[in-house]
């Protein structure tokens, strides 16, 4: 063990400690292999399961096991022709789970999330049953200001990269504060508390996940 996964491991215990201040549950896992096994875990089989865009989740391989396993009713954006992608993100709003990552969490637990299409917060204030983050300790910061500067500095200029989106921070990197119709920052919600007990689990993972 490194003193990186140290100081991880101390990091985390106090978060979890103030996500169950904000009835929220708080995992930690040392590893990716870790943290799939136990996303699996919480799911019983028969499940209908729908997700929001989320790199994290793929890179703990959590999409594969979900198709491999045949065991789950899936709502796949991604898998379905173009006209049928509103009816399918609607779906999600029915699901038993629905899945996705925090684009930053601050030590004293709260979530910060910064959407485009708002389809992914959405699920995450309201609408399914339950809601797992896969989050890597490399989101964490220690208030939400510097949470929300992460997200337009690190994380969108990242995504517009991958997704080719022409907006100030894919072509410089760095946030223009732009009223793009590409713009991936129309909505910013800060989940500060839950009202039901349990229903958001975060899962942190001691790697670097995501953006």
């Amino acid at each position: 063990m490194s003193i990186q996964n140290d100081f991880y491991k101390l990091q985390a215990s106090t978060l979890i400690k103030n996500l169950e201040k904000r009835h929220m549950k708080g995992y930690y896992c040392n590893t990716k292999a870790e943290a799939l096994d136990l996303a699996l875990s919480l799911m019983p089989e028969n499940s209908s399961i729908a997700w929001g865009g989320s790199e994290s989740i793929k890179e703990i391989g959590l999409i594969d096991a979900l198709y491999a396993s045949n065991a789950y009713t899936l709502y796949d954006r991604a898998k379905v022709a173009p006209e049928q992608i509103d009816e399918t993100l609607r779906k999600a709003f029915f699901a038993d789970f629905f899945l996705m990552s925090s684009n930053a969490i601050t030590l004293d637990g709260q979530l910060i999330n910064i959407d485009g299409t708002g389809n992914r917060i959405s699920a995450l204030t309201f609408g399914p049953k339950e809601v797992i983050m896969i989050v890597g300790m490399n989101k964490v910061t220690k208030t939400v200001e510097a949470g929300i500067d992460r997200i337009k500095n690190v994380a969108s200029p990242q995504n517009a990269i991958r997704l080719n989106r022409k907006t100030p921070c894919g072509v410089t990197g760095v946030c223009g504060n732009c009223l793009s119709p590409d713009c991936m920052c129309m909505h910013t919600v800060i989940t500060r508390n839950s009202r039901v007990d349990g229903r958001i689990k975060i899962i942190l993972v001691g790697e670097s996940l995501g953006y």
